[in-house]
């Protein structure tokens, strides 16, 4: 069976993915896939850096603004949802283009990751959350020494706490299920696009005026209904309102949470960066060795060209 072609464009935020997507879209009759885990919700446009409708110039989006804050919304949720997506895309004789940087979501999409439907004991969950750190990783050494050795690297109590109950639910190590479950063929063949900054502080300076740009288009107000509302796991974890909540208490000044969230989102560019750059298979494109940013679309699309003749 002749796999799908499919533009995948990656990097961390701030770093123009949006924009150039857009130009790549009508360039090749395409439409647009997000993979951004936050975008997914309405009323979260500002401090999610939605593109308006100015923005998308034409180019149909999917994936994007579609449920409220309060739902939850799993990465299994996301792969069946994307790929009905692209099926939609693929049926009007058109080229699907993934653009985002939730890292998980691209892996799991591109990869054909299967996702079994994963039983709920809220009684374990609970008395795993409640023990420490220390105590979890003993644990998991004794049974899943693989996924031990990675997350004793870099300590997440909520991931080492998943890999445990996975463990007790399914008898079975997770390293062991997360093999399984890629162990069915992709029907996808990506050409992958990486945008990253050699020179960080370029970046973080693109960070710094996005968030600035933000304050200026109204995201407290966001952040205000935001607070006020029911949200789920999922959106509680979005960078640019959470920021905002100690200002709108009246517990810290509007100059401090900038600062703060200016140091979030640097951090997250940070973690995107190291996931995506494991993409061994992907082109990237240093920021800042353009002046223009014309130029860099145009090298891009050469890129593409000379590769959507091979894929």
């Amino acid at each position: 069976m002749e796999k799908i072609k499919i533009i995948s464009i990656i990097g961390p935020t701030a770093s123009g993915k949006t924009s150039l997507s857009i130009a790549v879209a009508k360039k090749y009759n395409g439409e647009i896939v997000s993979a951004d885990s936050m975008q997914i919700y309405k009323d979260m446009d500002i401090g999610t850096a939605k593109p308006s409708l100015e923005e998308m110039d034409g180019i149909k989006h999917y994936m994007m603004d579609f449920l409220p804050p309060s739902t939850n919304y799993s990465v299994a949720d996301y792969v069946r949802d994307a790929n009905s997506a692209i099926k939609e895309i693929l049926d009007k004789n058109k080229l699907p283009i993934l653009v985002g940087g939730t890292g998980l979501y691209v892996d799991s999409l591109l990869n054909n990751v299967q996702f079994t439907e994963q039983k709920v004991d809220e009684q374990l969950r609970n008395k795993l959350n409640s023990k420490s750190d220390e105590e979890l990783l003993l644990e998991l050494e004794k049974v899943d020494k693989e996924s031990y050795d990675k997350l004793s690297k870099e300590i997440n109590h909520k991931r080492i706490a998943r890999a445990l109950e996975v463990y007790y639910l399914t008898g079975k190590p997770k390293s062991q299920v997360d093999k399984e479950a890629m162990m069915v063929e992709s029907p996808y063949k990506p050409i992958k696009i990486g945008l990253y900054a050699e020179d960080r502080q370029f970046l973080y300076d693109r960070i710094n005026q996005r968030v600035d740009i933000m304050v200026q288009q109204g995201v407290l107000e966001e952040a205000k209904n935001l607070m006020n509302s029911n949200l789920s796991l999922t959106a509680q974890k979005a960078i640019g309102y959470k920021e905002f909540f100690p200002y709108l208490n009246g517990e810290d000044t509007l100059e401090k949470c900038v600062e703060t969230l200016k140091m979030n989102t640097r951090r997250y560019a940070k973690r995107q960066l190291t996931w995506f750059k494991r993409y061994q298979d992907a082109k990237w494109f240093d920021l800042d060795k353009y002046q223009d940013i014309e130029i860099l679309k145009e090298d891009i699309i050469n890129h593409i060209e000379k590769l959507l003749e091979i894929v």
